[in-house]
């Protein structure tokens, strides 16, 4: 993942400086810019991997600009000072990829970095998941944890496959209930709790510990905790 190229925005020159010095003294080809303007125009020529989007620009929505940027190729994390529960929501839901509450340290950022380069070199068409122990064969619609089978309801493996496919990436209450129940239910949280504490509870069946894998994110959403490396 050395070399992957990441644009950071924020209107701070302090906070891009020594983002970039940091980031490229870890191997990244990091481009740092001061608006929505020349976010735009980067992400178009210099064509990142991931962006670093602070929401709070001088001549931009962060949440607009988020849908737009996030439509692309690029993965987008964002940064910002704003850490209420309903801006994180929107963030998610608008198409980032994460949502990193300032202040935050170098090393939690590269690691929040990682996690989405991860994410974006995945694809949806793999026949296989492996998230840890936890492996999902997605034409048989299996799954075991270190070999152990785990008997799932469809329900139950469309919910798993969801954050399988995302591992590491915030997953808002409204996107799980939407794509694994329909439109429909998007404000049905109380189901959503319910078939996550039942799949916690089967994949501690299987291998004690590995139900803690599913994380909550209060008030936010979940998401399948990935190996540290």
């Amino acid at each position: 993942m050395r070399g992957a190229r990441i644009l950071a925005v924020d209107d701070d020159r302090t906070i891009l400086r020594v983002g970039k010095r940091a980031l490229e003294a870890s191997g990244y080809d990091v481009e740092a810019v001061e608006s929505g303007r020349r976010a735009r125009e980067s992400a178009a020529a210099f064509r990142p991997d991931v962006i670093l989007l602070d929401l709070v620009l001088p001549d931009a929505d962060g949440i607009e600009l988020t849908r737009e940027l996030a439509h692309g190729n690029s993965s987008v994390i964002v940064l910002s000072a704003l850490g209420d529960d309903r801006k994180k929501v929107e963030a998610l839901d608008a198409g980032a990829d994460d949502y990193l509450t300032k202040p935050f340290s170098v090393d939690e950022l590269e690691a929040r970095i990682r996690v989405a380069l991860r994410h974006r070199a995945g694809s949806r068409k793999d026949p296989a998941i492996d998230v840890g122990a936890l492996h999902l064969d997605l034409a048989a619609r299996e799954v075991t944890v270190a070999g152990n089978p785990v008997r799932l309801t469809p329900r139950e493996f469309e919910l798993l496959r969801e954050l399988a496919v995302n591992a590491g990436k915030v997953l808002t209450q409204g996107m799980l209930l939407t794509r694994v129940w329909g439109p429909e239910f998007r404000d049905e949280s109380h189901i959503l709790r319910t078939f996550i504490y039942q799949l916690r509870l089967k994949l501690d069946e299987a291998k004690p510990g590995t139900g803690s894998m599913v994380v909550t994110d209060p008030r936010v959403g979940y998401r399948l905790e990935t190996p540290k490396p």
